[in-house]
Formats: C-alpha cells, sequence, structure tokens
C-alpha cells in the first residue's frame, strides 16, 4: 500500500494542494470548518507527514546516525544501547551501520549517513577519528568518537572514552600484587588508540613493579576470541612462557580461556588472565573472567548528550566541550587467583 500524500488528500476533499498543506499546519488562512474536515479526512485516510520533508523546512531531522566495527560485539551494543534510549528521551531516533572493522567501509557509512542528513554522528570503536580527522570536519556535523580518544579536537570532532593507560594499569598491578612476575599482553587492533594507552598501562604498572620490560612478552592480536586463541600457544612457547596475561579485551581473553582449555592448563594455576570491557559473558565463562570494567552504558549516554551539546552551539563548541575521560573500575573473580600460583 503506497503512503498517503497531500496531493491524494487534496483530490479527495476538492482543495488544493496549498490549502491542505496550510490546514495540517493549522494556518490561521484557512477557515476552521476546512481545517476541521481536512485533518479529519487525513486521519481516516491514514495520512503521515513526511518527515523528510519537514526537517527540509526546519533544518533537522531529529535523527543521529551511528557507525559501529560490528553489531556482534557485546561491548558496542551496551554502548549502542545507552546510545538508543538517551537519543530517544529527547527526541531523537538512530540510524546504525556497520563498518566491519575497515576504516575505508567505516568512512562510506559516515557518508552514507551525513547524506540522510544526520544532525549529528556518533562513531564506536573508530579508526575513521585518527586516519579521516580533517575529511570529517569537512562534513560540518558534530561527529563524537566512542572509544578513540584523541588529543586533537576539531571545530565539530570530539571524543569520549575510557581512560586506557589507567584501566591497563590497574590490570597488570592487580596481578603484580598477587606476586606475578612474568606478565604477557595480548593486543588489539594495531595503532588504534585504545591498544596503545593498555599497553602504556601494562608497562607503567610493570615499572612500577620493579619489572624489566620484555617485548617479546606482547603478542598480537584482533581484539577478537579467535586472536586470544592464537595468541596463546605463542605466549605458551616462550622461554620461560608467562604465568599471568592482560587481554586487550574480553573477547580476546575468552579465546584465551578457551585455547588454554584446550591445551590442559588450568586457570589461575597455570596462568592467570585478565581482561578489558566487562561484557556480559565475562561473569559465566569458567573460570570467571578478572577484569576492568568500562562504564559501557554511560558513555553511550554521554555520547548522546555531547552531540546535542555540539548541535546547540551557534558556530563553534561551546567552552564546556571537550574530549571526555571515564574512569574503569577492576573487577576481581576467579581467572587471575587471589594468590598467585608458580609467579616468577
Amino acid at each position: 500500500m503506497s503512503q498517503v500524500s497531500i496531493k491524494d488528500i487534496a483530490r479527495e476533499a476538492s482543495v488544493s494542494h496549498s490549502t491542505v498543506s496550510r490546514a495540517l499546519s493549522n494556518s490561521p488562512l484557512v477557515s476552521e470548518e476546512t481545517r476541521v474536515r481536512i485533518q479529519h479526512l487525513a486521519r481516516e485516510m491514514g495520512y503521515s507527514p513526511d518527515a523528510q520533508a519537514r526537517s527540509l523546512v526546519k533544518g533537522r531531522t531529529h535523527t543521529i546516525g551511528v557507525v559501529v566495527t560490528t553489531i556482534a560485539d557485546p561491548f558496542i551494543a551496551e554502548v549502542v544501547q545507552g546510545i538508543e534510549i538517551t537519543a530517544h528521551d529527547h527526541g531523537y531516533s538512530v540510524i546504525l551501520a556497520s563498518s566491519s572493522f575497515e576504516p575505508e567501509r567505516e568512512l562510506d557509512a559516515v557518508e552514507m549517513l551525513r547524506s540522510k542528513r544526520v544532525d549529528g554522528l556518533i562513531v564506536t570503536s573508530s579508526r575513521v577519528g585518527a586516519i579521516y580527522l580533517e575529511h570529517l570536519e569537512r562534513l560540518a556535523v558534530p561527529v563524537v568518537l566512542v572509544n578513540n580518544h584523541r588529543e586533537e579536537t576539531g571545530r565539530y570532532t570530539f571524543s569520549i572514552g575510557v581512560d586506557n593507560q589507567h584501566g591497563g594499569c590497574l590490570a597488570v598491578q592487580h596481578l603484580t600484587d598477587l606476586g606475578y612476575r612474568r606478565i604477557g599482553y595480548v593486543t588489539g587492533p594495531a595503532n588504534h588508540s585504545s591498544n596503545v594507552g593498555r599497553l602504556e598501562g601494562y608497562r607503567q604498572a610493570l615499572a612500577s613493579a620493579g619489572i624489566t620490560f620484555d617485548p617479546v612478552l606482547v603478542v598480537p592480536g584482533n581484539g577478537r576470541s579467535d586472536g586470544g586463541e592464537r595468541a596463546l600457544p605463542v605466549l605458551m612457547r616462550l622461554k620461560p612462557p608467562p604465568t599471568a596475561v592482560f587481554c586487550y579485551n574480553d573477547m580476546t581473553a575468552i579465546g584465551l580461556l578457551r585455547a588454554a582449555k584446550e591445551a590442559g592448563l588450568s586457570v589461575p594455576q597455570h596462568l592467570a588472565v585478565v581482561g578489558f570491557d566487562d561484557i556480559p559473558f565475562s561473569s559465566y565463562v569458567h573460570p570467571s573472567l578478572t577484569t576492568v570494567a568500562q562504564p559501557k552504558f554511560e558513555m553511550g549516554e554521554q555520547a548522546v548528550q555531547m552531540v546535542l551539546e555540539l548541535m546547540t552551539a551557534c558556530d563553534v563548541p561551546t567552552e564546556r566541550t571537550s574530549n571526555d575521560f571515564v574512569q574503569g573500575q577492576l573487577i576481581v573473580r576467579e581467572s587471575s587467583g587471589q594468590v598467585a600460583y608458580n609467579a616468577r
């Protein structure tokens, strides 16, 4: 069934298109009798105003575009939930697009959403912010990058994310406090700002404990569970192997836990494991995963608030607008152990 238009109503009411338009907008140029008759007819015919057409007049679509790396990541799912609920509370709808971890596709998604005249953009776990900041600025629409903090800001582009260095330091300090000395790190995507921060936190905690940084203990991952699975045998072939591992995120740690089980390694007796994010699965795997919790829902909330604030600025953001950090919280569970086993 095709959508009822103003032309259809005008034809049925035997009046001009402009009369219908005025009647539906409660214009005083239309008599009360005609206005009531046309509005009643519009309801009867199932007329729905064209939101896009209204936006051309008002200059706003009341939509926010959201670009994610993948909807399969539980961390991103909770951030998006915070975005959707907060946007709805402010009368905005959300259009979602996925980049599948590809920077070029991410940029295409940003361009597509901008072509739909979204009022603002939120990009999660972004590579775009690191590579295409100047391009984002040319879009002339507020952009908030979630979990990709930048020291630089532009007129329109800001970010919100967890303090990755602080979180990485929390995770590794927990392990050193338990007595572990040989601690590995399974990285996230190369050059991703969150990975750089967590690696720096790892190094900082080692230095604070008087442990010399050993680059062979840093093994590449990809932020997904298969990266953790592939990292375990690499770590276990080292001489000597690590007795504890800090993983870039929980999905990496869950993959590593699975590989450890298949290899006959007990966690934490043979190998302590700590993740990052505190996704819902973390408390259900066996053993339950020690991790650094990110306030994911709140980050989604704050991202929407920042977009709305940027939209209300007449020309440039207010002095209150700036890149934001939130603090992570260490959640101790079974995978790290309360005492160190075989600590070196």
